[in-house]
């Protein structure tokens, strides 16, 4: 899958809202339901929505930057390592944002606190692995997260799953998104 179209979909998007923004680069890269591009695409929509909301970011630059950390989280790291790439990606867009890294205070604890979050919300749905419903849990966690401690207030709308049929693992009537 080339993930270099990512950057020229996020740089020509005008949204504030990270899931639409996901799901048009679901939409445009045909993406399977389950895969590591995730773990790029939930990181790569926050920064996004992010910037279109007011975040004084260099958008370019924080999206190779979120490219080269979250192709480095494996596909099955949600049950290998007991960390969500789509929840790690989720801290990750703070980490870019706030500008973290592992010696700083208030932006360490920030972008730790962001995956913690996305991680134990993600944990609390349960398995098996739903690549589509982690990524929302992921986006909606960190949307909260950025208005409260960024203020910077992106939009989020009633989500409601569309992939579910493409899911074989799907979890039915205990997603939130059903």
């Amino acid at each position: 899958m080339n993930t270099n179209f990512i950057t020229s979909l996020c740089l020509a998007e005008k949204s504030k809202n990270p899931v639409e923004i996901l799901l048009n680069l679901i939409r445009s890269l045909d993406c399977p339901v389950h895969n590591p591009v995730h773990h790029i695409l939930v990181g790569s929509a926050l920064l996004t929505a992010y910037k279109n909301a007011g975040g004084n970011i260099d958008l370019e630059k924080s999206l190779a930057e979120l490219k080269t950390r979250a192709e480095q989280v494996p596909g099955g790291a949600c049950g290998f390592w007991g960390a969500c790439g789509a929840g790690i990606s989720s801290g990750m867009f703070v980490s870019i944002v706030t500008g973290s890294d592992p010696l700083k205070n208030e932006e360490w604890k920030l972008s730790n606190l962001m995956t913690a979050s996305s991680l134990g919300a993600i944990g609390e749905v349960g398995g098996p692995r739903c690549c589509k419903r982690n990524s929302y849990i992921a986006i909606t966690e960190a949307v909260k997260f950025a208005e409260e401690n960024l203020k910077v207030k992106m939009e989020l709308p009633k989500i409601k799953c569309i992939h579910f049929e493409e899911n074989s693992q799907c979890i039915g009537e205990r997603c939130p998104f059903r």
